[in-house]
C-alpha cells in the first residue's frame, strides 16, 4: 500500500525524493527489473506521481543517474582539492573503487553502460555523470603535472577521459577476473611513481628530460 505525499511537501522534494528512491531500486533490484511499481514501492507513492514529474521510467533513472553523481562528485570535491600527488591520486581511485564496489555502484554503473546501448536518454544520463567526474580530474591532473617535467607535454583532458575510461574498465574487469583488475592497479602506481621520480629531479635533469620530450615530439 502506497502513502500519500505529505501536503507540506514540495514538488520539488517530491522529484527529488523520486530520483533517491529510482537510484535505490536500480541498485537493490538491477536497472532492467526496475520498473514504475518497484519505484513506487520504494518511494512509498502512488506509480502516477513518476509519470507526473519524469514522464517515463527511463527519464527518471536518467535523472537519478545524474543526480547521484552530482551529489558523490560534490562529496568528493573536497577530497581531491587536498591531494598533493600522482600517487596520492591514484590511492583515492583505489579507495573511490572499494566504496562504489561495497555500495553496489559498480555493478549499476555496468548495467546503464549496457542499458545506454539501445537507450538514448540513459546513454546520455550516464555519460553526463562520468563527465562530471572527467572534469574535476582534469583539474587535479593539471595542477598536479604542472609540478612535473611533463608539464606542456601532456594533455590533462585527455589524460583525465584516459583515466575515467580506465577506472570504468577496471572495475567492471574486477566482477571476472579480480587478480587481473589488480595487477592493472599496481601497473598504474607504478606509473605515477615514476611521475613522482621526474617532479624530484633536480632543475638541471628536469631541463634534460624537457629537451627529451621536445626531440621525441618533433620526430
Amino acid at each position: 500500500m502506497t502513502r500519500p505525499p505529505h501536503r507540506s511537501e514540495s514538488a520539488p522534494g517530491r522529484a527529488s525524493r523520486g530520483r533517491s528512491h529510482a537510484r535505490a531500486a536500480g541498485t537493490e533490484q538491477g536497472i532492467a527489473k526496475t520498473s514504475a511499481r518497484t519505484i513506487a514501492a520504494t518511494a512509498g507513492v502512488g506509480q502516477g506521481l513518476i509519470f507526473y514529474h519524469f514522464g517515463s521510467v527511463g527519464e527518471l533513472l536518467a535523472a537519478a543517474c545524474r543526480f547521484g553523481a552530482e551529489r558523490r562528485v560534490a562529496v568528493c570535491r573536497d577530497r581531491l582539492a587536498e591531494l598533493g600527488s600522482l600517487a596520492e591520486l591514484l590511492e583515492f581511485g583505489r579507495r573511490m573503487h572499494a566504496e562504489e564496489r561495497a555500495a553496489g555502484q559498480v555493478a549499476v554503473l555496468g548495467q546503464l553502460l549496457a542499458a545506454g546501448q539501445t537507450s538514448p536518454v540513459l546513454a546520455a544520463a550516464t555519460a553526463a555523470g562520468l563527465a562530471l567526474w572527467i572534469e574535476e580530474l582534469e583539474t587535479v591532473l593539471a595542477r598536479l603535472l604542472a609540478a612535473t617535467p611533463l608539464a606542456g607535454f601532456t594533455d590533462p583532458a585527455g589524460l583525465a577521459r584516459a583515466a575515467a575510461a580506465s577506472f570504468v574498465g577496471i572495475e567492471l574487469y574486477e566482477g571476472v577476473d579480480p587478480q587481473g583488475a589488480g595487477r592493472a592497479l599496481d601497473a598504474l602506481e607504478q606509473l605515477a611513481g615514476l611521475a613522482q621520480a621526474l617532479e624530484g629531479l633536480g632543475p638541471l635533469s628536469q631541463r634534460a628530460v624537457r629537451h627529451g620530450l621536445r626531440r621525441g615530439g618533433r620526430g
